[in-house]
């Protein structure tokens, strides 16, 4: 799929078919002069946008506009054939040929309209100074085994993705694709996240199509810096590449994102040697037993963070070879997540005192609070509805209230559960499913304020995060608990 027109969320090529559509529809009401030039015309640009859009693979938005052409080819070219073999030319009825053309553009519009609300996702540039560079890496840790399978000699094994400060790659560098290293990586699981939302894995083929703006590998950024690491943890379900547009928006500000696939946990995860593990967590319906299996897979997912802040160390220091060694500054280190990845992220926070900041996005504290955590910590919430689960805000003021060091608690407004990741990006604009903020803005709300954050906890950049914070929704600032 070659680039996107933003606007319409159509490729160059599917933009052609569309305008060859129209054209061959509305050609019966043009003057008989210019009929015949219209129709052969619309009829050669269809036909070869189509063969192109066959090549690259046709996405399911363009089929109604394909089916509207082929109802209106025939009566558009039977007039210049009957011509042609000398016969009179048969129009039908106007009355009837209308109602037939606002049916075929009905056709046409659908899919432009579906392409808009199922669209391959445009990522936003990166504002920062470095461009970025990603990289895959999978560990295994060999003191842990692995809870989800019988196997007693399994041991835990993550998939991690990093995000750097990079150098400038050659003009026509490929970038990264979405959802995974390679369009089979990508398919299987973006079919995965739809089988669990429910939704027809169609309706979202767009998504694994993708190209995001880093590149797979890219050297690191000149200088010689030593770069602070965030840790990310995704929904429930969620997978590594959720949030790219925003790891991508830090790395570019000089942070490192490194982002785990929680196996049997995450949709699905496809490891190095192409097995792909799927989910293996399901809610029973019964609130206490899903609040107990929750703060379980929250107590794994913490773990899990914990060990590759481990070998991140390890990378840095050249035990584990790559392009990484020597710039991480592992020194500064926060622990971020999404959903259940930011109750993971709260109780990393809690078990390691070397997570030096923690950022829960939207996520309900799962397990317990206590140890208190002990780290400045951001918590952004959705907007609050009847909707909302009357016990996350009261659940997450008390978590933040037995803190001993700052907490910010931001509620955005026009913000809903999936703003915090990249899925307004592609998902339908409805504000119950991805908030009203729009999707380049709610990428950008998030990344901002999630900066000002890191910035202020681990660079010390001077002046107070509150000032920054509130401007963009409801704030409040909790002081540490020996302080009130």
């Amino acid at each position: 799929m070659t680039e996107i027109i933003a606007g319409l969320y159509v490729s160059p090529l599917e933009f052609l078919a569309l305008l060859g559509a129209l054209a061959l529809v509305t050609a019966r009401w043009l003057p008989a002069a210019a009929r015949p030039r219209v129709t052969i015309a619309a009829g050669t640009v269809l036909v070869l946008s189509a063969i192109g859009l066959s090549a690259v693979g046709i996405r399911w938005q363009m089929l109604p506009v394909l089916a509207g052409a082929a109802v209106a080819a025939p009566f558009a070219f039977s007039p210049l054939l009957r011509r042609r073999s000398g016969r009179p030319p048969w129009r039908a009825r106007w009355w009837l040929a209308l109602s037939g053309t606002v049916a075929c553009a009905g056709l046409i519009a659908a899919g432009p309209v579906a392409a808009w609300a199922f669209p391959v996702p445009v990522f936003p540039e990166p504002s920062g100074r470095f461009p970025v560079g990603t990289r895959v890496m999978q560990w295994t840790d060999p003191h842990r085994p692995e809870g989800f399978t019988a196997d007693p000699h399994d041991r835990r094994t993550v998939v991690v993705q990093v995000w750097y400060p990079a150098r400038k790659s050659p003009a026509g560098a490929r970038r990264a694709r979405y959802l995974g290293r390679t369009e089979h990586e990508a398919r299987t699981v973006s079919d995965a996240l739809a089988r669990q939302a429910g939704l027809p894995g169609f309706l979202v083929d767009g998504v694994p199509r993708a190209r995001t703006h880093s590149v797979f590998d890219a050297p690191v950024a000149g200088g010689g810096g030593r770069f602070p690491v965030v840790l990310f943890s995704p929904g429930s379900g969620g997978v590594r590449t959720q949030n790219t547009a925003w790891a991508e928006e830090l790395a570019s500000h000089g942070y490192v994102v490194a982002a785990l696939d929680h196996p049997y946990d995450s949709a699905a995860v496809v490891l190095a040697d192409g097995r792909a593990l799927r989910s293996r967590t399901s809610s029973t319906g019964d609130r206490g037993k899903d609040d107990e299996l929750a703060a379980g897979w929250t107590a794994v997912r913490a773990a899990d963070l914990g060990f590759v802040l481990t070998q991140l160390e390890r990378l840095d220091r050249g035990e584990i070879t790559g392009p990484l060694t020597g710039r991480l500054d592992t020194g500064r280190a926060a622990v971020t997540g999404h959903s259940m990845g930011g109750a993971a992220a709260l109780q990393a926070a809690r078990r390691d005192r070397r997570f030096d900041a923690v950022i829960d996005l939207d996520g309900y504290p799962h397990g317990p609070i206590s140890p208190p955590l002990r780290r400045p910590t951001l918590a952004l919430t959705a907007a609050i509805t009847p909707d909302t689960d009357p016990r996350y805000l009261p659940c997450l003021t008390k978590a933040l209230e037995a803190n001993t060091a700052i907490s910010y608690r931001l509620t955005l407004p026009g913000a809903a559960h999936l703003t915090f990741m990249d899925g307004p990006l592609y998902l339908p604009p409805v504000p119950s499913i991805a908030g009203s903020l729009g999707r380049a803005e709610s990428i950008r709300v998030v990344a901002a304020t999630t900066l000002a954050f890191l910035d202020a906890t681990l660079r010390h950049k001077p002046g107070d995060p509150a000032g920054g914070l509130a401007a963009y929704g409801e704030l409040s600032v909790l002081p540490p608990e020996n302080s009130r």
